[in-house]
């Protein structure tokens, strides 16, 4: 029988941004990634809001050789695939179908969490978010795996 490959996980441009903000949160958020380290991936979707986060060239510098580099050396980036577009469209037009869901009001965080989830669950990744009220609508129209940070090991 094979051995099964580490748990994966992705982390939402959420957990970066808490990391980033209080002393208990950055702890909880470096003992997380060095236990899921051999499967902790990063989408590029979350890298580029966290670029683009950024407030200056001094802060990208730092982004990128200490958050984004090691994803980067280690191939561990997770690009949307032509599924998680086309569930983009899918599922904006079911929301829109079930809820009323106007499209000039969907916030471009929704858009892009959208893109995380089916990223995540093209690779069988759980996504680790703490926005468990637009990931729960979501995965009313598809199933993938999420936790709020940070899971029980």
């Amino acid at each position: 029988m094979p051995v099964a490959g580490p748990r994966k996980f992705v982390l939402d441009t959420n957990c970066f941004v808490d990391a980033s903000r209080a002393d208990a949160a950055a702890t909880a958020f470096s003992e997380f990634c060095v236990w899921a380290a051999p499967g902790l991936y990063l989408s590029t979707v979350v890298a580029a809001e966290l670029r683009a986060g950024a407030g200056s060239t001094n802060d990208r510098r730092t982004l990128e050789r200490r958050i984004l580099s090691p994803y980067i050396r280690r191939g561990r980036l997770l690009n949307p695939s032509s599924n998680a577009w086309d569930a983009l469209g899918t599922t904006l037009a079911a929301l829109v179908e079930s809820e009323g869901l106007v499209l000039h009001d969907v916030r471009r965080s929704f858009v892009f969490d959208i893109l995380i989830a089916r990223s995540c669950r093209d690779i069988g990744a759980t996504l680790v978010s703490r926005n468990a009220a637009d990931l729960s609508r979501i995965a009313k129209v598809f199933s993938f795996d999420f936790v709020s940070p940070y899971p029980s090991r």
